[in-house]
């Protein structure tokens, strides 16, 4: 899995020096970044060369292979004459493993649902979708929510599978939620020798969980920020978390739990579609660790970090019981 935070993702190439224009204008974060298109660039006025690294940086981030960033942007060659060089060439000019240049080959990309694949152009400068037209009756019904982003920016999702996503949180005209979704039905295991854990169809009323007293570790991620969060804020109120704007929690075990990694880093990678919706997330700690905190965030997660010391949220979901993983969707109030 690729970290995401920026100062490992540029590297000690070209887009070092450009961190503070980043900043600047809003492209604090690695998913944001990677959605730039041509007129984005051309508008903080990048240079072709940290076009091209940004593009190869890109597409190593998606297949984990950070490693070879800073040789493959090195070369002075762009990412379309990159994928031209073969397996061989690839070893003997950039050191990469024989494992590595399977991956880096394939142009289907990441086999995670929760990861985009790559066009077959590769480049963001050329075939980015830019988000729904503001005529769109969905659009409007979230632009109230999503006022504060910047207008120019757009993502790498299509418009009709964003406009799917809006409806589908949208429910219908006049909705609001205020209720808690649970995770998906688990599948049987060990060929059906092991039988899933049965849902609950009434998980937790919202006057439930509003009153759940949780402690912010770390904030939503930007650059530059890991090195100056230093001291946790006071316990305070769920509800705090929700009140300006809607909330996705993802609850995890712990921070050093490999597979609560790996799902954290799906749906980090994400982000811009969340970032479309209004919505913004939160990774609530079962456990907490500041070893594991220090580790998980940013390089696994970019979102705010919360802990949840009466492990409340993972009783709420398990109608009672407690649960060692899930997601929930916290409705705006």
């Amino acid at each position: 899995m690729a970290s995401f935070s920026i100062e490992e993702f540029v590297g000690n190439g070209v887009l070092k020096g450009l961190i503070p224009k980043l900043l600047e204008e809003g492209w604090d974060d690695v998913p944001t970044l990677k959605i730039m298109n041509l007129e984005d660039m051309d508008a903080i006025n990048m240079t072709q060369q940290q076009k091209d690294a940004l593009e190869i940086r890109s597409y190593l981030h998606e297949r984990a292979l950070m490693q070879y960033g800073d040789a493959l942007e090195s070369s002075g060659k762009g990412m379309a004459e990159i994928l031209t060089i073969g397996a061989v060439d690839l070893s003997s000019q950039f050191g990469m493993k024989r494992g590595h240049i399977a991956r880096f080959m394939d142009r289907t990309g990441p086999s995670s649902a929760c990861v985009d694949e790559p066009k077959a152009d590769p480049s963001p400068a050329t075939k980015r979708i830019s988000t729904i037209p503001k005529n769109n009756s969905i659009y409007k019904s979230f632009q109230s929510v999503n006022s504060q982003k910047v207008p120019s920016r757009t993502t790498s999702i299509t418009e009709k599978t964003l406009e799917q996503s809006l409806a589908s949180f949208k429910i219908k005209d006049g909705y609001i939620f205020k209720g808690i979704v649970a995770m998906e039905p688990a599948e049987p295991r060990a060929c059906g020798c092991v039988q899933p854990p049965a849902v609950t169809d009434k998980i937790a009323p919202y006057s439930a969980i509003e009153s759940i007293s949780v402690q912010k570790l770390t904030p939503e991620y930007k650059i530059g920020m890991e090195h100056l969060v230093k001291t946790k804020t006071p316990p305070m109120k769920a509800a705090e978390l929700w009140r300006n704007k809607p909330a996705v929690l993802l609850c995890i075990r712990r921070p050093g739990c490999i597979m609560c990694r790996a799902e954290a880093h799906q749906l980090y990678a994400k982000k811009p579609l969340f970032d479309a919706l209004g919505v913004q997330l939160f990774a609530v700690l079962h456990e907490y660790k500041e070893s594991e905190v220090r580790e998980f965030w940013p390089r696994y997660w970019g979102g705010a970090v919360i802990y949840d010391r009466g492990m409340e949220f993972f009783k709420a979901l398990g109608g009672g019981k407690l649960l060692l993983r899930g997601i929930l969707v916290i409705g705006h109030q």
